[in-house]
């Protein structure tokens, strides 16, 4: 049989009021009393309502989340260290999963808006103007990531990938590598279009070259990130080095090297983004650029919180910066040509 804050009080010989402060911590209750209805409470294990007492300080203590992809390692990893956070805090997460549809995430933020969120990290790169305003119409501070802009409100995340990339390059550049091949997001995306143009600005810095042949896109999946490289490879003349988008093009792109009996990095090297808990586990082990998830989770869940203390200041940028992690999938220049290293891998199958 459940107990409510009435037979509390009626035990106690209270009022419900009184045992509403009591739960709520107020000092406006003598330490005798609160002590007496605490062993009440203790003894009938009674758990107070926690959602009626936040909505009644105009607050429900749950955080929506808004992901492209649940089955990305990123972005679970991402939400993992999210939760953890609340968790401290003691509040919960609502987390919705868009699969790259605009109408999920219409329905996704309409959800947030039913359970009256105090806050939304969209994390997806199809933002819509209307859902962000129907967001920020209602009062719930919302964080983005790689949106390029704020209001009041509204702060944004942006992932440094001209300086993660301008590491890689580099760390190519001494490996020896002179020719380059990338492979990009989904085609449309800004987050996509600022990955290619962060590699292709540091490919011109350091005095590279690639090919328009060798500039391939995928959807941020094992699957294309390995039909990318296979048109890469069906080239006449190929990379020495391929950088990917992101862990699971990278993933892809392993896979059909191997397929093609091509050893990486002796034929070829391939590099990815994100540093997903996988990233180590492929053979060979995969250099990436680290993206902290911990890290990420703290600036989502700073923006959301300063943002919900004053909804009329204007949103903040923070920037979010990307280590260099090398491993065993980059290595030195191939020796011979193409045309050899093709020769090679066609023996090996």
């Amino acid at each position: 049989m459940s107990v409510g804050i009435q037979e509390i009080a009626k035990l106690a010989g209270v009022s419900t009021a009184t045992i509403s402060r009591v739960i709520n911590g107020s000092d406006r209750v003598s330490k005798e009393t609160a002590a007496r209805v605490q062993a009440i409470i203790q003894e009938l294990k009674f758990v107070p309502d926690n959602r009626a007492i936040h909505l009644s300080r105009g607050k429900t203590q749950i955080y929506g989340i808004i992901i492209p992809d649940l089955n990305n390692p990123f972005f679970t990893e991402t939400v993992k260290e999210f939760e953890s956070l609340l968790f401290e805090n003691e509040q919960e997460l609502l987390v919705a999963n868009t699969d790259f549809h605009g109408t999920r995430l219409q329905r996704s933020v309409r959800r947030m808006l039913l359970r009256r969120v105090d806050g939304v990290a969209l994390l997806t790169s199809e933002l819509e103007a209307a859902a962000l305003e129907s967001l920020v119409q209602n009062r719930i501070p919302v964080v983005t990531t790689d949106h390029y802009r704020t209001a009041c409100g509204m702060s944004d995340i942006v992932v440094d990938f001209a300086d993660g990339t301008a590491q890689l390059v580099a760390h190519l550049k001494e490996l020896g590598h002179t020719q380059l091949g990338f492979i990009g997001g989904t085609e449309g995306l800004v987050t996509s279009h600022v990955r290619r143009s962060s590699f292709m600005d540091s490919v011109v810095k350091n005095g590279l070259s690639s090919r328009t042949e060798w500039i391939g896109s995928a959807n941020f999946t094992v699957e294309t990130g390995s039909a990318a490289m296979a048109r890469i490879l069906d080239q006449k003349e190929i990379p020495t080095a391929v950088v990917c988008a992101n862990d699971l093009t990278a993933i892809g792109a392993l896979r059909t090297a191997r397929a093609r009996g091509m050893n990486v990095p002796d034929d070829i090297s391939i590099a990815g983004c994100d540093d997903i808990a996988m990233a180590d586990i492929v053979y060979p082990p995969l250099t990436t650029l680290r993206i902290s998830r911990k890290e990420y989770a703290r600036l989502l869940y700073k923006a959301l919180v300063e943002a919900g203390q004053d909804l009329t200041r204007p949103g903040q940028q923070f920037t979010l910066p990307l280590t260099l992690v090398t491993r065993l999938s980059t290595g030195p220049v191939p020796r011979q040509g193409a045309g050899a290293r093709r020769k090679q891998a066609a023996t090996r199958k």
